[in-house]
């Protein structure tokens, strides 16, 4: 029998205290449903997602707390309410590219409903089953520091003696909210855009036909970009922004100025026709004429490719110097199911008890059967096919979610890379696959399939095993908060499909009724990574990939490495994203660092700078949620032909100066209130939020 370390917990084991009760498991839920839709939203518009474990450990405090509930039903509720970011997470990454890459012509479908919530669930119970396998060898691995875990399981602590900043997240979920609503109601414009157009220039004897210009933008006022900013903080956010400046005010201005006149514009505008009957050609004429529309499809059709080769290289190289974690959580994990397999006792104490071997294994030949179905029934692939593909699903899911906890283990999962390891499992599945002669639409349905499977259960597994990591130290009970996250992973995987059908059918509709073409891949809708997975499968499977653009977008990626660029990804990222985005996200990156100096000035002991962090990351956090959830509730009113702006608003034409009071008022609330509660020099220092 394995020998584990001795430990001893906040709880012992031996105390009968209140856990797995019908409360904490309503708690847990509804913030698996609300934080697994914020995040969903934020991560479909800027291409990230936030940690729940923060700020689900804070609200699940702040409402068990008026019941009286105790520390083991907190740690319960936030396991739960956690998981629904992970399901997010997975769907974000992959569903949308069903819809982006044309396997699917209209995304809302209830087969595909029936589709995506099968591979949400299967993939999050996937990634439960390998972490109740391997719990015990890695929780207790003194090599592991888990940042996070410790974090939360010290925000649990130090709520028994009253502390806590659930205040902060309300209200400013609040402000969130109300700023999104009054956008909508035209109080304020979004964003400023002005096309400066330059004049014919004469190079070596030669004038250029027709004018090249460049598109400005202001940040758009949004309380849920200049919230990831503030958490990301400066460095992160100027090199996401650098992207923006690269897209455009170097890629798109000079391109425009060689090709735009020698664009046939009215091919283009038959071409327009062509994909809608009600435009006409004066009207296609017109837009086509119209230098913002003409930058805006350079952008689109031109950079973001270039981008997506720089996101493939970085995602490799962010792999690569990874290789020793990688190569030691993959060795690891082989000698981790022996361990597991054996450890299990008929005798063990309450905190050590994990799901039964036998029914780990029978979950993961469910989900593998599952698959198999999946990809016969529903996906039209052949019995080799499916074969193969439910085989290599498994065995990828199991690599990447041991892989993805012990990267967890090491660094938290805000930094866990899920999105360069499911670009991995598509890869190499699409090769495969291809070389088993798998082609159409059969094969790249079932590639981006195995990826979604793999890349939700990668997302879960450490997800799950940072919150079983606090729950060893707070001394929960492995079993229940892993049977609570299955059924947190069944809600979220079976409405997530909703949340992100709605989002796409709302801004489709907004797009229709603004002259603008929406949905998943849109301005307002980039998905990032979505689209990199639609892109790939596709390529590589039909030979449909832009390989010039590609190609040269991976030299750029090729070069930001060799300028020894902190992060490639997010240069690559901020590319791919609209201007406003990027250039808000760096606000809110500024405001950070500018609150950092004002503290640094005034000489704030190390307790105090905790203190700052943790309410600001609270506010940052609880902006994020409340635009996010009324963004939500817009796009459903949308996707019903319900258009606010059209029957409440407050101008027809409202000034740019009102958008410059609501950022003011945003910087005032980011800056203002965390340095305000600093608190006093002799004041013990609280627990860092690990975010």
């Amino acid at each position: 029998m394995a020998e584990y370390k001795k430990y001893v917990p906040f709880v012992s084991p031996e105390t009968n205290m209140k856990e797995f009760t019908v409360r904490a498991l309503i708690i847990g839920l509804f913030f698996a449903v609300i934080l697994g839709a914020a995040n969903a939203y934020l991560g479909l518009r800027a291409g990230m997602t936030i940690a729940a474990t923060y700020p689900a450990a804070v609200l699940g405090m702040a409402i068990l707390k008026l019941v009286k509930g105790s520390i083991l039903e907190e740690n319960f509720a936030r396991t739960v309410g956690s998981i629904g970011e992970s399901v997010a997470a997975g769907a974000i990454f992959t569903l949308p590219a069903f819809f982006i890459s044309g396997i699917w012509s209209d995304f809302f479908t209830p087969g595909h409903y029936i589709t995506s919530t099968l591979i949400l669930i299967a993939g999050g119970i996937l990634g439960i089953m390998f972490v109740a396998l391997l719990r015990r060898v890695m929780v207790e691995d003194a090599e592991l520091p888990f940042p996070e875990s410790v974090a939360a399981s010290e925000i649990h602590k130090a709520g028994q003696s009253g502390a806590g900043g659930s205040k902060f997240l309300f209200a400013a979920m609040g402000l969130g909210g109300l700023i999104k609503i009054l956008g909508e109601l035209k109080l304020f414009q979004y964003l400023w855009e002005k096309f400066i157009i330059f004049g014919q220039q004469t190079i070596t004897g030669t004038v250029f036909q027709g004018k090249g210009g460049m598109l400005l933008s202001s940040p758009g006022v949004s309380p849920a970009y200049m919230g990831v900013g503030y958490i990301i903080g400066p460095k992160l956010g100027a090199l996401n922004f650098s992207g923006g400046l690269l897209a455009w005010g170097l890629m798109a201005p000079m391109i425009m100025y060689f090709l735009i006149p020698n664009v046939d514009l009215t091919s283009w505008a038959s071409f327009l026709m062509s994909k809608d009957a009600t435009i006409t050609m004066d009207n296609a004429m017109a837009k086509v004429s119209d230098p913002s529309y003409q930058i805006v499809q350079i952008w689109r059709f031109i950079i973001r490719p270039i981008a997506i080769g720089g996101m493939l290289v970085s995602a490799a190289f962010t792999l690569f110097k990874m290789r020793k974690s990688l190569s030691t959580g993959i060795a690891r994990s082989i000698k981790d199911v022996k361990k597991a397999a054996t450890g299990i006792e008929h005798h063990v104490p309450r905190n050590e008890k994990d799901i039964s071997f036998g029914w780990i294994m029978i979950g993961i030949g469910a989900v593998a059967l599952l698959t198999f179905c999946i990809t016969y029934f529903i996906f039209d692939a052949g019995i080799l096919i499916s074969f193969v593909a439910s085989t290599l699903m498994i065995i990828l899911a199991f690599f990447f979610a041991s892989v993805s906890g012990y990267l967890v283990g090491i660094m938290g999962s805000s930094n866990n890379p899920i999105s360069g390891l499911t670009l991995t499992a598509l890869v190499v599945t699409a090769l495969i696959l291809v070389a088993l002669g798998v082609q159409k639409e059969a094969g790249v349905a079932t590639v981006l399939g195995v990826a979604a499977i793999v890349c939700v259960s990668a997302a879960v597994a450490g997800e799950m095993l940072q919150d079983l990591k606090a729950g060893h130290i707070l001394g929960g009970t492995p079993w229940r908060m892993q049977v609570g996250d299955i059924l947190g992973v069944i809600l979220a995987g079976a409405v997530m499909f909703i949340i992100l059908a709605y989002l796409n059918e709302g801004d489709i509709a907004s797009g229709k009724n603004l002259g603008y073409q929406g949905g998943f891949g849109s301005k307002n809708l980039p998905a990032p990574q979505a689209s990199l997975m639609a892109i790939l499968s596709r390529g590589i499977v039909q030979g449909q990939m832009a390989w010039p653009l590609i190609i040269a977008g991976m030299l750029m990626g090729t070069a930001f490495i060799l300028m020894q660029v902190k992060s490639p990804m997010l240069v690559s990222v901020g590319m791919y994203l609209p201007i406003e985005t990027t250039f808000a996200i760096f606000v809110g990156g500024l405001i950070k660092g500018l609150v950092d100096l004002i503290s640094d000035k005034r000489k704030h002991n190390p307790a105090q700078k905790i203190r700052i962090e943790n309410t600001g990351v609270l506010l940052a956090s609880g902006l994020i949620a409340g635009e996010a959830l009324m963004g939500l509730v817009i796009a459903i009113f949308a996707a019903f032909n319900i258009f606010l702006y059209n029957s409440f608003s407050f101008f027809k034409t409202p000034t740019f100066y009102i958008s410059f009071i609501v950022l003011a008022i945003i910087a005032y609330v980011l800056t203002q209130i965390p340095l305000k509660n600093a608190g006093k020099p002799d004041e013990p220092a609280p627990p860092a939020s690990g975010m």
